[in-house]
Order: structure tokens, then sequence, then C-alpha cells
């Protein structure tokens, strides 16, 4: 019964955080587009993914600190969601033209959010047991691709049929029920007397070789994954796709991706290890993006190969964090999970966007194939790198 109440009780914790993320980033940009908001002013509103990259600076004070005397990382989470549903309320009184002020909120949310993950990664990192890592993942996966759904699809839906405040309204009271999951968290009591554990600090990851060997597996198996979704997009709408299927795409193989693809994982991470997911789902990745690349340079022709690769790769996308997220989770320690987490998942975010940013000046220098050739060259390579490095390495990690 602990087991399948630690599994619900991250389910909750995490689908908490994706409903307001996926309202900001998924709901609000299309509306505030309808209402003649322009592109640019829209396109401002990635400054909302800065807390995300940079999180790990304050996630010491998160191991350190409890806001409560029995409810360490649980009266984290108690006080940012409370405050994120504040917040989701407080747009209510800006409306959906005021740029400026959506910003500005959405800022504070993103912090809380953010601080929030911390709170929570910390607790399964800590928590879970070695063996049901992956499929605390999993969890984390599917609660995800629901918060797609509820913040993001529902979140239109809701605006079309009710309007702004409706809106808003219904996405606060359903992000109060994910409460529930934080009165339901269990932790470990300080003991009176028990000598002090070591300072939480970034300092204190990196003196562990262990810790940098993983970081490095962060910093470079992802490396290529944003010069090809960053591009994705805007290549299927200059090969002609219309965009109401593009939408259809994204959308199915987002939420099929999230749920199927993070159950799939969990199970192979369990049943043939992280070295084996790793590799198997790296080489996979990189026969789509070279499919890609083959196709905008004339040497695959029509839609359905593109829609193959761009659904199949969401799907390996969701599997890859399963077995990264479990990688990282290996090497946290009991007394600052949240940071050692925290640092790791920052680092292949970063890798990540900074190749987003890269796609598109490369795209119009070179053009798609070049692109594409490109991307599926480095993962290639990252994925052998991967692998040399974890070689002997999973052993120690179980």
């Amino acid at each position: 019964m602990r087991r399948y109440r630690l599994f619900a009780v991250l389910g909750g914790l995490y689908l908490a955080q994706a409903i307001p993320s996926y309202l900001f980033v998924a709901a609000l940009p299309p509306i505030m587009r309808e209402l003649g908001v322009s592109r640019t002013a829209i396109g401002a509103m990635s400054i909302l993914l800065l807390p995300l990259v940079l999180k790990f600076l304050w996630a010491p004070w998160v191991d350190r600190l409890r806001p409560f005397a029995r409810a360490h990382r649980a009266g984290w989470i108690l006080i940012t969601q409370s405050l994120t549903i504040l917040a989701i309320l407080a747009l209510i009184l800006v409306g959906p033209t005021q740029v400026d002020a959506i910003i500005a909120i959405g800022f504070a949310a993103s912090l809380l959010i953010s601080t929030q993950d911390i709170a929570t990664d910390g607790y399964a990192a800590k928590y879970l047991p070695a063996a049901d890592r992956a499929i605390g993942n999993a969890i984390q996966g599917a609660s995800v691709a629901f918060g797609v759904v509820i913040g993001g699809t529902l979140g239109l839906v809701l605006y079309h049929h009710i309007g702004w405040t409706g809106m808003l309204t219904t996405i606060a009271a359903i992000s109060l029920l994910p409460l529930i999951a934080a009165a339901m968290m269990r932790e470990d009591d300080p003991v009176p007397g028990a000598s002090p554990a070591p300072r939480p600090s970034i300092r204190a990851f990196l003196k562990r070789p262990e810790a940098r060997q993983i970081l490095w597996i962060a910093l470079t198996y992802r490396a290529s994954e944003g010069l090809v979704k960053a591009m994705e997009g805007s290549y299927l709408v200059d090969a002609g796709i219309p965009l109401d299927q593009i939408g259809y795409l994204s959308g199915l193989s987002a939420t099929t991706a999230g749920l199927a693809g993070s159950a799939l994982a969990a199970w192979m991470v369990k049943s043939r290890g992280l070295s084996f997911v790793l590799a198997l789902l790296g080489g996979l990745r990189t026969i789509c993006f070279a499919l890609f690349a083959a196709h905008a340079l004339g040497a695959v022709v029509g839609v359905w190969p593109l829609f193959g690769a761009a659904g199949f790769q969401t799907l390996i996308r969701y599997m890859e964090i399963v077995a990264l997220y479990s990688l990282f989770m290996a090497v946290t320690t009991s007394d600052q999970p949240g940071t050692d987490f925290t640092i790791l998942a920052c680092a292949q975010l970063l890798v990540y966007l900074a190749g987003s940013m890269l796609a598109g000046k490369m795209a119009d220098a070179l053009g798609y194939g070049w692109l594409f050739g490109i991307a599926s060259f480095v993962s290639a390579l990252a994925v052998i790198a991967t692998i040399r490095m974890i070689s002997g390495f999973e052993a120690r990690l179980r």
C-alpha cells in the first residue's frame, strides 16, 4: 500500500504543476493571437521558460529550508501551488490583451512552478526505491500528458464556450484538487539531537565523480534534439502540410506518447536496463532525424514518412525522459535530492534550448537538409559517447 500510495502522490504532484504550466504556454498564446496581439509580443512570453533553466541556482535552499516543522517538501508544494492558483486568478483582472501584465504574472507563476518542481523531484528521488524509479518517471510523463490536455486543450475549449473569466476560474478550481496529494505526502521527521546533515549545495554535487559523469551525459545525450524539434513545425509547413493536420499530429502524438511511451519506457528500463534503453532510443532517434534529412534533400518523398518520423520521435522523446530521469535519480543523495536532480534536469534542458536557438539560423544559412543531417550526426555521436560513459557504471547505480 505504501508503494501505490507513493505512486498516487507523485501523479497528483506532477499533475499539479503541469496544469498551470500548459495553461500559460499552450492555451494563452492562441487566445492572445486571436484577439490581435502581435507575434512579437507573444514571442516575448518565452521568457517564462527562464526559471526552468535556472532553478538549479535556488534548489539548495529548497533542500535546506523546511517551511513547516513536519512538512519539508510538502510545505514547499502547498505554498507554491496555492500561490500559483492565485496567479491564475489574478489574470482575470488584467484580461487577455494586456501582454506586459500577463508576462509579469506568468513569470511569477513560472518561478513558483519551478520551485515546486524542485520539491517534487526531490521527494521522488529520495523516496522512490531503485526498482521503482522508472515507474515513478513514467507517472511523471503521464501526468504531464494529462496536464497538456487539462491546462492547454481544455483551457482553449473553456475559453471558447464560457470566456476568459470562466476559463481561468475553472482551471484554478481544478488546480486545487492535486493539493490533496501534498497532504498525503509522508516524509521523515528530523531526528532530535542528530548530527547535522551536510549543507546542500551545488559544490557538494560537483565534488562527486559519479555526479560529474552523469552531468556530462545530461549535457550530450539530447544535444541534437533542439536542432530538429525547433524547426519541425516550420519544415512541415514548408513541405505543404496543412496547419490543421499539423495540429492533429502534434496533439495526438503528444497525448499518445505521454501515456504509452512512458509506460513502455518504464517496462524496458526495468527489464533491459538503462544502457540498453538509452542506446536503442538514441539509435531510433538518429534514424528519425536522418529520415527528415533525406526528405529535405529529396531522397524520400511523400507526407507519410514525415508524419511517421515526427510522431515516432515524439514517442522517443517521452521514453528518453523516463530513462534519463531514472539515471539522474540514481546519483542523487538523500541529503540534497532536489539539488542533485535539478542540476541534471537543467543541464539537459539547457543544451536542448541551445540547439533550438541555433536551429533557425542554421536552417537559413544551410537549408533544412544540412540542418537535419548535422542533427543526425550529432545524435549518433551523443549515443556513442553516452554508452561509453555509462558502460560498466550502471551496476553501481542500482
